[in-house]
């Protein structure tokens, strides 16, 4: 839904928080919970949504009328699509996922096609004067390849020119339609691009020197242009707990990123857990106890141990990285777990929720992205004592939201007059 009409802000959840694979399953999911949320948060308003497609819906989304029949409901709902996550490939619930998330990566024809898809669907589904964003893997997963550098540079080169593939067809949709759709690189903790520095390398180092070369040549136009080109309709989608598990400041980030001349995309609204190490041994039991119920099975749970100089540490799971922490010299540990948005304290462990609020400080004077995406994607996998109503997360998640973005926008208001 559009919120602070001057600031041309738009707010969704995404719905890889539903399980369904297939596009009957996806809908089913959508006309159980969209429209009773949106009238709770939206009554007299376009309610926008963030929608996740996994391969076999996008396959299905495509056949026969479905695609304007989902139009249909859309509009009679009052309901617009303005933003998919093209990340998770396939199964993404119900089953061990862990790395098979990145699957196929960058490299690979697949996630070509699969992200095509992605685009045809999204132009079609955008309403006017709204601009289109699909967010998506970042580019491939740094153990795959353990430490072998020209392995690693090859996949990079040739996942550019799917990307760039990728930018020629959003340029002919958009001289046709007027429409701008963007893909938005989703940096996190052990992918390829993980934080700032390997974002800004990357763009570079390879996505304007290589895809510039491609879209040059295949449109026809001079190297500078297609440059211009790929600054457009390449951009970064912001995770919130991406980015504080890599202990990454948001003001220098988004500062560093317009210097480059890099935009965000989308802002996916997240939080993650941290704790400070304790120095004493039954303290830090107690810490291990703590953590152990997110260990679960199905998600990557990345680790990233802060050390007093201020050396960063990784461990690729919560369940690798607990068996190192009664005898670890770090200060701090981060890990990525999607936790609700609206609860900062655990008792030992605490959430990154103040990195979410300062993002939401930065929004008020800054036109860093117009789409912010709420994306708790965890709650099958919560510890039983944190799961609850679904439905009733998902609208007390938004009532947050909303109540931090306002509680800033006012005092900004404030401070004005």
């Amino acid at each position: 839904m559009k919120i602070f009409s001057e600031k041309n802000l738009h707010l969704t959840y995404c719905t890889n928080i539903h399980p369904g694979e297939d596009w009957s399953q996806v809908f089913a999911n959508l006309q159980q919970y969209i429209p009773s949320l949106k009238k709770k948060l939206s009554p007299n308003k376009p309610f926008g949504i963030g929608l996740r497609l996994a391969d076999a819906a996008s396959r299905e989304l495509l056949q026969g009328n479905t695609l304007q029949e989902f139009k249909s409901w859309l509009n009679e709902h009052e309901l617009y699509v303005f933003t998919l996550n093209g990340f998770p490939y396939g199964g993404f619930h119900l089953q061990v996922v862990k790395d098979k998330v990145y699957a196929p990566d960058w490299s690979k024809q697949e996630r070509l096609d699969y992200t095509l898809r992605l685009i045809k669907i999204l132009a079609e589904l955008l309403p006017e004067n709204i601009e289109g964003s699909i967010s998506t893997v970042p580019l491939s997963y740094k153990p795959w390849f353990e430490g072998n550098q020209l392995s690693q540079a090859k996949v990079t080169s040739r996942a550019t020119i799917h990307i760039a593939q990728v930018v020629a067809e959003m340029v002919q949709i958009r001289a046709a339609t007027d429409k701008v759709l963007h893909l938005n690189l989703e940096p996190e903790p052990d992918a390829l691009l993980e934080n700032a520095d390997e974002v800004i390398k990357y763009f570079q180092k390879y996505l304007l020197p290589i895809g510039g070369t491609y879209l040059a040549k295949n449109l026809g136009i001079p190297q500078a242009a297609a440059e211009v080109l790929l600054l457009e309709h390449v951009r970064v989608c912001y995770d919130t707990c991406h980015f504080a598990v890599e202990y990454e400041n948001p003001a220098s980030v988004f500062q560093r990123f317009a210097s480059s001349g890099i935009q965000i995309g989308k802002i996916q609204i997240s939080a993650a857990l941290k704790a400070k190490i304790p120095q004493d041994k039954r303290e830090r039991l107690l810490l291990r106890d703590r953590f152990q119920p997110f260990a679960e099975s199905t998600y990557l749970h990345q680790v990233i141990a802060r050390h007093p100089d201020g050396k960063l540490q990784h461990y690729q799971d919560l369940g690798t990285a607990l068996s190192f922490l009664e005898e670890t010299t770090a200060c701090e540990w981060r890990t990525h777990f999607h936790v609700p948005l609206f609860i900062d304290d655990y008792q030992v462990l605490q959430s990154t929720q103040d990195d979410i609020v300062t993002v939401f400080e930065l929004l008020q004077n800054n036109q860093i992205c117009n789409h912010l995406e709420i994306e708790t994607y965890t709650w099958e996998v919560l510890p039983p004592e944190m799961k609850v109503d679904i439905a009733a997360s998902i609208q007390r998640e938004y009532e947050w939201v909303l109540w931090k973005l306002q509680a800033i926008n006012s005092q900004e208001l404030v401070e004005i007059r």
